[in-house]
């Protein structure tokens, strides 16, 4: 799943090179991904406009037209959105190509189809759910250790599943929710109302120091290149087997149809059953 650190890098990436640019076609290759909120033909409606700007929030890139109407794409767990040559290969995965001036080439690919794509009025993308539900972005300014104590009170469940929720902060998924809860030392299925005050202090520090070190990271690794979703940095996430960089015990896996979950045993200690 792209999370914040990603698509921060995506979008970054897309930016200078579309925005501005023209809009010859558009082609819907699986309609089944695509909703049409407008109740126009999609590839009528945008040939021709100009794309307006490119923005992120949480987990979802919005691409705004000319026109007053956006494409809201949120990645979910194999979504890509891919700049290419209109020559390059068309994948079986790809959902939508938006043609852009010359041989240039926006897609959107997804193998797995869980992915949302939205087409709308621009002034409508406030009121989709997934943005009327989602936190602060994970990488806007910090919240104070006073407000994120107070919206951590609001929820019940198990630590990783209310940052993986995106409520209390988005645009954190699974990848960056092991490597937050590692780095502040706290067991993933551990219960928020049991947090001690220290562990709240420590898993607020770590999500923002976690999410803000990947993107510099994740800079250096693409450098002019088109940002892919980079998951060999990581230092715990998907290294069941491998040693804790801190302790040097094996790294342990719970599996679960959403995901992996992967967090060290000594070094964040803790029982499902607490």
């Amino acid at each position: 799943m792209p999370e914040a650190p990603d698509l921060f890098l995506l979008r970054e990436y897309l930016a200078p090179r579309i925005e501005g640019e023209v809009v010859d076609s558009v082609r819907v290759l699986r309609p089944l991904v695509v909703r049409n909120m407008v109740k126009r033909d999609l590839s009528e409606d945008i040939a021709g406009c100009k794309i307006h700007r490119v923005k992120r929030s949480g987990k979802v890139i919005m691409i705004l037209f000319s026109g007053a109407h956006s494409l809201v794409i949120n990645p979910m767990l194999m979504g890509e959105l891919k700049l290419a040559d209109s020559s390059d290969r068309m994948l079986k995965s790809t959902v939508l190509t938006v043609n852009l001036g010359g041989e240039k080439q926006l897609r959107y690919l997804d193998s797995k189809q869980m992915g949302q794509v939205y087409y709308l009025l621009s002034e409508d993308v406030g009121l989709l759910p997934m943005m009327v539900e989602q936190g602060p972005d994970v990488l806007d300014d910090p919240m104070s250790l006073r407000v994120f104590r107070e919206g951590l009170s609001r929820f019940r469940g198990e630590v990783k599943g209310v940052l993986t929720r995106g409520q209390l902060v988005s645009g954190i998924g699974n990848a960056y929710s092991d490597e937050i809860l590692w780095e502040a030392g706290i067991y993933p299925f551990k219960k928020v109302t049991r947090l001690t005050e220290e562990e709240v202090a420590r898993l607020r520090d770590a999500v923002y120091a976690v999410t803000s070190d990947a993107v510099d990271d994740l800079r250096k690794v693409y450098g002019d290149g088109h940002p892919r979703k980079e998951r060999g940095l990581l230092k715990i996430h998907g290294k069941t087997g491998d040693e804790c960089p801190k302790c040097l015990s094996m790294i342990s896996v719970v599996r679960a149809r959403r995901g992996d979950t992967n967090f060290c045993r000594r070094c964040q200690p803790g029982s499902m059953f607490d």
